[in-house]
C-alpha cells in the first residue's frame, strides 16, 4: 500500500481466519514501511502532471521499484507459503466522473518478477461500472471493526465509514496529510510533530471561512477525492494567502477538525487510524466541536490498516467474494474487483 502522503511503501503479512460462520479474523505478523527516496517522492508528485506516454514509463519503472521492494521484504523475513501478494500500487490519477483511475505498480510483470501470485488493480472495475472507485476500504471495516459506530481514518484524506440502516456508507471527508506535510515541509520538518506548529499558529478567520466553503462539501455521498482536486481549488487559495505556514497549518487544521466532527454523531465511538492520529492537536480539535469516544489502536493497525485491508480485498477476490459495495462507490452493483496475475 501507497498513500497519498507519500510516507512510503507499507507491507504487511497477514494471516486470516474465517469461522464457519464467516466471522473473519487477522493477525498483522511481520510489517514494515519502506520510505521513498527525495527523487520518488518528487517524480509521485508530479506525476500528476505528466502525459500519458510518460505515464506509461513511469508505470514501468515504479512496478520494477515495487517488485525490488516487495522481494527485499520476503527474503529479508524468510516468509514462505504465500497465498497471494495483494497490492494497492500507488494512485496518480483519480477522475472517476471521467472514467479514470490509475494506480500505478500493478501491472503484470509484478507477479513475474516476484514470483508470486498477486491480486491488484482494485478501483478500475468499480469506475467502469459507473462507481468512485473509492473508497475501497469500507467492506473491510465492516468485516474486521464493525463494533464501531465508525471508521475513522486520517491520512492524505480523511475519510469515513459506517453503517446506515444495514447499509455501509463511507466517502472521503477532507484534504489532510497532503496539505498539513506540504506546509510541515515547507518548515523544513517531514510533518507536523503532534501538531505543535499548528497549535503555534493563529486562526485565520477568512481563510477558514473559504476552505469550509469549497463546493465538494454540499456534495453529497458517494463522493471521494484526489489529488487533482487538492491542486485545483486548496492550493490556490492557501497559495494566494500571506500569511505565515503556522497560521496556515493553524487554519487547515480547524478546518479538518470541523469537516470530520460534521460528519459523526456526538457520543459516538470511533476508530481513528492512520498518521494523522500522531497529530495529538488535531484529534483535541475534533473533539472540541463533539462529545466522541475516540479510540487509537496500537500502532501496528494505526500505520498497517490500509495494508490489512487491501490484503481482505484481495483474498475475497480470490474466493470470489463480494469486495467493493456499490452503497459506498456508487457502482451499478456490488462486485468482486480486481485482477489476478501469476507469477
Amino acid at each position: 500500500m501507497s498513500g497519498t502522503s507519500l510516507d512510503g511503501i507499507d507491507i504487511a503479512e497477514i494471516n486470516f481466519t474465517i469461522s464457519d460462520d464467516m466471522i473473519w479474523n487477522f493477525e498483522i505478523q511481520t510489517s514494515t514501511t519502506t520510505a521513498y527516496s527525495s527523487a520518488w517522492r518528487e517524480k509521485l508528485q508530479q506525476a500528476v502532471l505528466l502525459t500519458e506516454e510518460q505515464l506509461v514509463l513511469l508505470n514501468m519503472e515504479y512496478t520494477e521499484y515495487l517488485s525490488e521492494v516487495i522481494l527485499n521484504f520476503i527474503n529479508t523475513f524468510q516468509i514462505e507459503n504465500l497465498d497471494a501478494v495483494c497490492n494497492h500500487g500507488h494512485t496518480v490519477l483519480h477522475q472517476p466522473a471521467k472514467g479514470l483511475t490509475l494506480q500505478i505498480g500493478n501491472l503484470p510483470q509484478l507477479a513475474k518478477l516476484i514470483r508470486q501470485k498477486v491480486v491488484c488493480d482494485f478501483r478500475v472495475q468499480d469506475v467502469q461500472l459507473g462507481g468512485q472507485g473509492a473508497p475501497l476500504v469500507p467492506i473491510g471495516d465492516a468485516l474486521l471493526f464493525g463494533q464501531y459506530d465508525y471508521c475513522l481514518n486520517l491520512g492524505g484524506f480523511a475519510n469515513i465509514s459506517f453503517d446506515n440502516k444495514g447499509q455501509r456508507v463511507a466517502f472521503d471527508i477532507c484534504p489532510v496529510n497532503v496539505i498539513l506535510n506540504k506546509y510541515a515541509e515547507n518548515l523544513g520538518f517531514p510533518y507536523d510533530d503532534r501538531g505543535r506548529i499548528a497549535a503555534s499558529g493563529v486562526l485565520n478567520v477568512g481563510l477558514f471561512k473559504q476552505l469550509n466553503g469549497l463546493h465538494f462539501y454540499t456534495e453529497k455521498p458517494p463522493k471521494s477525492l484526489g489529488l487533482e482536486w487538492v491542486r485545483e481549488f486548496v492550493l490556490p487559495i492557501l497559495d494566494a494567502s500571506i500569511m505565515s505556514f503556522e497560521d496556515k497549518l493553524r487554519t487547515v487544521g480547524e478546518h479538518i477538525a470541523i469537516q470530520i466532527s460534521s460528519q459523526i454523531e456526538t457520543g459516538s465511538t470511533v476508530l481513528v487510524t492512520g498518521g494523522g492520529v500522531y497529530n495529538s492537536f488535531l484529534l483535541s480539535r475534533i473533539q472540541s466541536y463533539k462529545n466522541l469516544d475516540l479510540t487509537v489502536p496500537p500502532s501496528k493497525l494505526i500505520e498497517f490498516k490500509e495494508a490489512l485491508i487491501f490484503g481482505l480485498l484481495g483474498v475475497l477476490k480470490l474466493r470470489g467474494s463480494v469486495n467493493c459495495l456499490s452503497s459506498v462507490t456508487g457502482a451499478k452493483s456490488d462486485h468482486s474487483s480486481g485482477n489476478i496475475y501469476f507469477g
